[in-house]
């Protein structure tokens, strides 16, 4: 039969102590309270294996040590966002620098960025992360909202307490060009589902490489069923073309059409050559491995972080912070055929 859960007042009455004095122990106000008495009540409480109710102490706190994270459920991935490599890989790398910071992470999905005040305010979070927004309108959601927040490739007028923390997304997409170039290829395919905020400016960085005229760029459909329909229509166009580069602006494009190109019986490399963006662990594991450009997850997150508590303390933060990007290579890409030239 399981246990009884044990209770402050148990605690409280095996040494002879009122509640309120093991409450403050418990919740960290000890200002009043004797080291000896605090170092007993310590003690009782690990003996007794007493469980505390959490969610009540960090809500009664001023500081409630949880960070949100906002992901944008974007119909692109059909109800499946956090099964997305970048989304995954930046979870991951937040939650280790939280866990290593002894702050507590909380994950909400929505595509209504007026959801996000509430969940903010709900849980009284010491500082919050958006990812995948790109919201013009942050002023708003900043006067809403108390707490300072760090955006992941923000687009908006700078304004208090709000980090926009980007990658180079332009000089990405142009390492990518520059390398395509170096390596013979003289007609080139751009593929995204849009064509504005950061697959914009990788697009551009990505086509000022290559001269005018000599890329191609296919606004794609944001669900699979109608990707495969819009990649068999175009796929004689892209034949016509003698395009022999494709640059996708995310690693599951890049994967996704080369596994459509591969059941055309299209080789990779020798035929078409494939470049993603994000460096996800899909690239190393397909066949072949997936020439991208990495971006540094752990250092995002350990800046996010710094980011937050710089602002939570009142210390002054950059508005924008540039991270690098670098180019990956890997069987995707490789020395031109003389077939192919």
């Amino acid at each position: 039969m399981a246990q009884n859960r044990v209770r402050i007042a148990d605690v409280a009455d095996s040494l002879g102590l009122s509640t309120a004095t093991v409450s403050k122990v418990i919740h960290g106000k000890t200002e009043k309270i004797s080291d000896e008495t605090v170092k007993h009540v310590q003690q009782e409480l690990e003996r007794s294996g007493y469980i505390p109710n959490m969610a009540g102490i960090l809500l009664a706190r001023n500081n409630s040590r949880i960070i949100g994270v906002v992901v944008n459920d974007n119909e692109k991935y059909e109800g499946r966002v956090l099964e997305d490599g970048f989304v995954m890989a930046s979870i991951n790398a937040l939650s280790h620098e939280v866990n290593e910071k002894g702050y507590f992470l909380m994950i909400k999905t929505t595509s209504d960025i007026s959801e996000i005040p509430v969940f903010a305010s709900m849980w009284n979070m010491d500082g919050l992360i958006l990812m995948g927004f790109c919201e013009a309108d942050y002023e708003k959601l900043r006067n809403q909202m108390r707490i300072s927040f760090v955006v992941y490739d923000g687009y908006y007028e700078k304004c208090s307490k709000v980090v926009n923390l980007v990658i180079n997304h332009y000089d990405g997409g142009y390492q990518a060009g520059k390398y395509f170039r170096k390596l013979g290829h003289k007609k080139a395919l751009c593929i995204a589902d849009n064509f504005i905020c950061m697959d914009k400016e990788r697009i551009e960085g990505f086509s000022e490489a290559f001269g005018p005229g000599e890329t191609l760029r296919w606004e794609i459909p944001k669900t699979e069923k109608k990707r495969m329909c819009f990649y068999e229509d175009k796929y004689q166009t892209l034949l016509k073309n003698n395009v022999t580069a494709v640059f996708a602006v995310s690693d599951f494009y890049a994967l996704e059409f080369m596994r459509f190109l591969q059941g055309k019986d299209i080789q990779i490399p020798k035929d078409i050559q494939i470049i993603g963006f994000d460096d996800n662990m899909a690239c190393r594991e397909s066949h072949p491995s997936l020439t991208t450009i990495h971006q540094e997850a752990p250092l995002r997150a350990k800046t996010a972080i710094k980011c937050l508590e710089a602002m939570r303390d009142g210390a002054e933060c950059e508005t924008e912070i540039v991270l690098p990007v670098e180019l990956i290579k890997r069987e995707s890409t490789g020395e031109l055929s003389c077939q192919s030239l």
